[in-house]
């Protein structure tokens, strides 16, 4: 993605499909009109000049778990400037604002990540995803199991103490009833993941609050006979949202569109992108071990999943020719959803006067052409 495009003060583009939001069907021929960050017109196209013209303006994408991109890893240098080069990596694929997430580490490494967030300053992060250390032990996937570990008071007063959004995976299993009611009381979004829960847990933890599973069917207990699991738990409680992984590597496409039909208005779009994305690097470490992407997929030297190599904007598309989702059910994934999980729907995922100008741009193919992001517009260089 480009460096800003400088655009007038007040300027307008066009929209050949308009999709405002809330899987709401598209308008067409519509001009958005931009100024001091904020949408102030959306009125049909009257022939007038405009500054930029593309093929679908949609709400802009929010990513709610981003581990890397840009050839950095936020585990690796938790600091401002790795977040910059993840901020930038990630328009490339739609991306106008995102959780740096920072999966599990030895100790309270973690405060590093969370100091870092709070020194940003920029619209584009909305907060940060702690994914670990208080996780399941049956269920590691690619975290380092000897980083993971119970929570401890030690634990609940730097989390306690965060200033800002934080949503918080965490194995509800190995975590206590007392402590996930004080953090969901101090307004910190409680997901399960990296969990071997059964139903009976899932409905304690919802009781006690929490919101949501990460990245639904990977590294969870599944839906059995006898057992509904996270899986099952996820489809079944409408107090449940979740994220999911639409890059045919974590979940089949016949699998997502169950989810969707499931859980339609509570499942949303995560990229679970890794440093490959938006760079030319092919393979990193992480936790001592090297990662390789190979068609697409990226994965451990042996074989297990690491990761993701994703933009939302193919996660949409996904959806849309594979899974056969409507296109814009698709988008509210990569939007509305993540907004309403965060609590911040009045503000972003729809496309409307008076809100922010955060807004993703593609073309037919569902492709990211530009992101506007508080006004600012960013256009993908020509391949």
């Amino acid at each position: 993605m480009s460096d800003h495009t400088e655009m007038p003060d007040r300027y307008r583009i066009y929209a050949g499909q308009l999709y405002p939001g809330g899987g709401k069907p598209a308008l067409a021929d519509q001009l958005v009109e931009i100024e001091d960050s904020r949408i102030i017109g959306i009125h049909d196209a009257d022939g007038d000049a405009v500054d930029a013209r593309f093929d679908i303006v949609a709400p802009g994408f929010i990513d709610l778990q981003i581990n890397g991109a840009g050839a950095v890893l936020f585990n690796d240098t938790p600091n401002a400037d790795t977040i910059a080069r993840i901020v930038a990596a990630a328009r490339s694929g739609g991306t106008c604002h995102l959780l740096p997430t920072y999966i599990t580490a030895p100790g309270t490494s973690y405060a590093d990540a969370l100091a870092a967030v709070r020194s940003w300053d920029g619209p584009e992060v909305l907060g940060i995803h702690l994914e670990g250390p208080f996780l399941s032990p049956e269920k590691p996937g690619i975290h380092p199991a000897a980083h993971i570990r119970p929570m401890d008071e030690g634990d609940m007063d730097l989390l306690l103490a965060h200033h800002g959004r934080l949503l918080l995976t965490v194995a509800p299993e190995e975590v206590g009833a007392h402590q996930m009611q004080r953090l969901a009381a101090a307004g910190i979004v409680l997901f399960a993941g990296h969990s071997n829960a059964g139903m009976e847990v899932m409905r304690n933890a919802v009781a006690t609050g929490l919101r949501g599973v990460t990245h639904l069917f990977n590294a969870c207990s599944q839906l059995t006979a006898r057992d509904p699991g996270v899986v099952g738990a996820a489809f079944a409680d409408p107090r449940l949202a979740a994220g999911i992984i639409a890059d045919t590597h974590h979940v089949a496409p016949d699998n997502l569109r169950l989810a969707h039909d499931q859980m339609k208005g509570r499942l949303c779009l995560v990229s679970d992108t890794m440093p490959t994305f938006g760079s030319d690097i092919t393979s990193f470490e992480m936790a001592g071990e090297r990662i390789s992407l190979a068609d697409g997929r990226l994965q451990s030297q042996d074989g297990r999943l690491a990761g993701a190599h994703l933009g939302l904007d193919r996660a949409v598309s996904v959806m849309v020719d594979e899974a056969g989702i409507e296109t814009a059910d698709a988008l509210h994934m990569a939007s509305g959803i993540p907004a309403d999980i965060l609590g911040i729907a009045d503000q972003f995922g729809a496309v409307d006067i008076g809100r922010p100008a955060s807004l993703t741009c593609l073309n037919q193919r569902l492709e990211t052409r530009a992101v506007i992001v508080a006004g600012t517009l960013f256009e993908k260089s020509a391949a």
